[in-house]
């Protein structure tokens, strides 16, 4: 396959320098500790060769997939996906996309591998060679997919505007995005955006949070969240003395498709959490400032409503109220803006 120029450093990166996560030069591999017990314990059924050459920044594997179909942005070699398999169980199906001919051959080398060892008559994933700005290429259709995931790989993008607008292409009405990725607190240096090591350690192509905003609002989604964030060191001295005034940091995002209004507005509307959703008996956390504890109603807004009612999460919840009367902005002093901006990212 013939690449455009705009990849080729990203290619060699991933396809011929890294041999294992320990070649990584930051602190921005995801450490296991970081991924939820009930997830990481399924980490004993994946290949060794698939983790081992595994750079993700985060744990993007949301709950309650069962028969839901999901794709994977950058699948790499496909620890995640092998992940996803389990968690979609043996009706589901991931599909796994990436560009990288090096990584994607160790995946479907191991496909047969995962299939036995989870007990599936048949491999429930697929994998397709190709570029996540241009999934139509890749045969994935419109409205087609419940949950895209990515781990570490959009901000290795040339075209993000392009990749998010895909991205809310090929979901359904109501389906759901969630990701790890790395968001800098300032826009990169241009003389830095090429620099190929910068560009492989996922630091030059950082989203500064204010500039993801601006672009989810272009392509129609005006509320995202933050789940979680944790700093990035700069482990090297030669990544640091260069990019070093630049505070960087792996934030784990979840958006949907659905028409969602640019502000956090009041309705007086209510969301209880019945306890129900497996591994999750106690709470369900939306966001980094929606905790919601199983039998205790709280108060959210119009969107964090919809978030929860026009989703997939519809069935675990008591939801209460609806839009006939608007009560002004929603008061959250904690609010998706102030927490999100913190994170580098806004809603």
């Amino acid at each position: 396959m013939n690449l455009p120029s705009a990849h080729d450093d990203i290619r060699h990166y991933y396809g011929e320098v890294l041999q294992s996560s320990g070649d990584l030069k930051t602190g921005a591999c995801c450490p296991l500790e970081a991924m939820p017990e009930a997830v990481r314990t399924l980490l004993a059924d994946v290949h060794p060769e698939v983790k081992d050459r595994f750079y993700g920044c985060g744990s993007p594997l949301p709950p309650t997939l069962d028969g839901m179909t999901v794709l994977d942005l950058g699948c790499g070699t496909g620890r995640d996906v092998y992940l996803l398999s389990r968690l979609v169980g043996e009706q589901g199906r991931v599909i796994g996309v990436d560009m990288t001919p090096e990584q994607l051959e160790i995946a479907v080398r191991h496909q047969a591998w995962h299939a036995e060892r989870y007990d599936h008559a048949q491999s429930n994933v697929s994998f397709v060679e190709g570029y996540i700005e241009r999934l139509d290429a890749c045969g994935i259709a419109d409205d087609s997919i419940d949950v895209v995931v990515s781990n570490c790989v959009l901000n290795l993008s040339p075209d993000k505007e392009r990749v998010f607008a895909e991205i809310f292409r090929v979901l359904k009405p109501g389906g759901e995005l969630y990701f790890s990725d790395v968001f800098a607190d300032r826009r990169i240096p241009p003389e830095l955006r090429t620099d190929p090591l910068l560009l492989g350690e996922c630091l030059a192509g950082a989203l500064y949070g204010e500039d993801f905003r601006r672009l989810l609002g272009r392509v129609g989604c005006n509320d995202a969240r933050s789940v979680s964030q944790s700093p990035i060191a700069l482990l090297d001295a030669q990544i640091e003395a260069r990019i070093g005034m630049v505070g960087f940091r792996s934030v784990t995002m979840r958006a949907f498709k659905l028409p969602l209004e640019d502000r956090c507005e009041d309705y007086g509307q209510t969301a209880t959490y019945r306890g129900t959703i497996a591994g999750l008996p106690h709470a369900f956390v939306l966001d980094d400032h929606h905790r919601f504890e199983t039998g205790r109603p709280l108060r959210v807004c119009g969107n964090s409503f919809d978030m929860l009612a026009r989703s997939r999460y519809a069935d675990h919840f008591r939801l209460l109220g609806d839009t006939s009367v608007h009560f002004g902005l929603f008061d959250c002093a904690t609010g998706p803006v102030t927490a999100l901006a913190a994170a580098g990212a806004c809603c």
